[in-house]
Order: structure tokens, then C-alpha cells, then sequence
């Protein structure tokens, strides 16, 4: 039990992780995805697939 909990750990904060250094990546382009809950855990149980749908939902929603 502890072994999983640290793995859903592990996988919050590489999230967190990756969204931020998008950030940082695509902050020259005016692209800024807000770290949430929502984002945080879009990214952790979608992984890539989840970041690069927050990404085509920025530009849907501005």
C-alpha cells in the first residue's frame, strides 16, 4: 500500500514538473496553462497525451 502510494506521489509531482517547464518553454508564444488540480490531474493520468490536450484546450478556449 505504501509502494503505490508513493508511486501516485511520484507521478503528481513529475506532472507538476512538466507542466511547469511547458511553461517556461512556451511562455515566448503568449501560451500559459494554469498548474490546477484540473491540470495537475489531467497530466497524471494522461500523461503526454494529457498536457498536449491542455494545450489544443487553451487555444479552443481563447
Amino acid at each position: 500500500m505504501l509502494k503505490r502510494l508513493i508511486n501516485i506521489v511520484k507521478k503528481i509531482v513529475f506532472s507538476f514538473l512538466v507542466l511547469y517547464g511547458l511553461n517556461l518553454l512556451v511562455n515566448s508564444f503568449n501560451v500559459v496553462i494554469p498548474i490546477n488540480i484540473f491540470t495537475i490531474t489531467t497530466s497524471t493520468i494522461l500523461g503526454i497525451p494529457g498536457v498536449l490536450s491542455l494545450i489544443v484546450m487553451f487555444f479552443i478556449v481563447k
